[in-house]
């Protein structure tokens, strides 16, 4: 049966998640801090660490951004195939709850609409939105903003299958070190493999939407995952890049059937304000 649903309504939820992303970080993530602080044992990496903790807790009592760089706004959506749409043009009104929740919010304005000409849209629109055609007649929305530090320092590179999974560790392990405390560490290490130039880079983003500490069902891609994690916390780089034994949060893999000839590999990194902000409706 057919779901009538209005775009309308979709403004003011967007506008919500835009806001509830930038103030509150998750229980997950906040647990995640946490157990870094105790596995921490540089003194400078402690202080930081409890640093992030009492910004994160006062942000989110005060419903204030926990980072001043609120990002560019990333939506995702998983739309139900029954799922009909009336009202205005759908990325029209996620547009518009992006400007909603930006404005109202008092979150900082840091889209230009032109690259090179360098304006500043005023509003933060437009946005990136993803949409993926699912099953049913459900609509699940996910806010992403994503920050300057973190996706300034995303990497891509074509490998050849012959470079295989030394190639793919190789690579993850550059990219993560070439930032170093640029992305405001511990980081969430968001890793596709496979697909195509636009896919690869696509499911690297949605790597960082997994909860920390939920591993890739593919008992493969876990001790994957588990390795390269454990190869990034020797580096030292710590905490906001003070040095210190967690680097990293976690490490996400997911990946796609690719070309016969290919081996494309993106990382995305996410800062340690693992920013995001999910409904169903």
């Amino acid at each position: 049966m057919t779901r009538i649903m209005s775009t309308e309504d979709l403004i003011p939820v967007i506008a919500k998640l835009c806001m509830d992303a930038c103030y509150h970080l998750s229980d997950n993530v906040i647990g995640a801090l946490k157990a870094a602080y105790e596995k921490e044992e540089s003194p400078y990496g402690r202080d930081t660490l409890k640093l992030l903790l009492d910004n994160a807790e006062l942000a989110s009592k005060e419903e204030m951004p926990v980072c001043h760089d609120t990002g560019m706004a990333v939506v995702m959506m998983e739309i139900g195939e029954q799922v009909s749409w009336v009202g205005k043009p759908l990325e029209e009104a996620v547009n518009d709850g992006v400007r909603k929740g930006y404005t109202e919010g008092y979150l900082r304005k840091s889209v230009y609409l032109d690259p090179l000409n360098r304006v500043n849209s005023g509003d933060n629109t437009p946005c990136v939105l993803h949409t993926e055609i699912v099953t049913g007649d459900k609509v699940k929305i996910t806010v992403l903003p994503k920050g300057g530090g973190s996706e300034n320092m995303g990497t891509f590179t074509n490998l050849v299958p012959a470079d295989g999974v030394e190639g793919v560790k190789e690579f993850v392990l550059k990219s993560v070190l070439a930032a170093g405390g640029k992305a405001c560490p511990p980081i969430v290490v968001g890793v596709g493999i496979g697909g195509t130039m636009d896919k690869t880079t696509l499911i690297a983003k949605k790597a960082l939407l997994r909860p920390i500490g939920n591993r890739n069902p593919n008992q493969y891609y876990k001790e994957l995952e588990e390795e390269l994690l454990e190869e990034i916390n020797k580096f030292g780089i710590g905490p906001l890049g003070m040095g210190g034994r967690v680097t990293a949060l976690d490490v996400h893999i997911e990946y796609y059937p690719c070309h016969i000839t290919s081996l494309p590999v993106a990382v995305n990194l996410q800062c340690h304000s693992v920013r995001q902000a999910t409904i169903e409706l």
